[in-house]
């Protein structure tokens, strides 16, 4: 699985915030919203529960999407979502 910097730019095709909300939220959110996607499009997600990480590695392996990258700065946590 690839680290996304801060230079690093990856293409999205759609963006979810979030920021604030606490498990299971965040991948309830995530798979609503990949839902509505097409496969092989990517989902990035902007979040700051320092469970994320975790809980979107399980979901990603629950669910079959991948994880394209991921990066933490500043507590914030990104990750790339392809939909399966």
């Amino acid at each position: 699985m690839a680290r996304a910097s801060e230079q690093q730019v990856l293409r999205f095709d759609r963006e979810l915030d979030v920021r604030g909300l606490g498990c299971p939220l965040p991948a309830l959110r995530a798979r609503a919203a990949l839902s509505g996607m097409e496969r092989g499009q990517v989902l990035r997600i902007v979040a700051n529960d320092p469970g994320s990480r975790r809980d979107f590695e399980l979901f990603a392996k629950k669910t079959g999407h991948a994880i394209v990258a991921q990066s933490a700065a500043r507590k914030e946590f990104v990750f790339y979502l392809r939909r399966a």
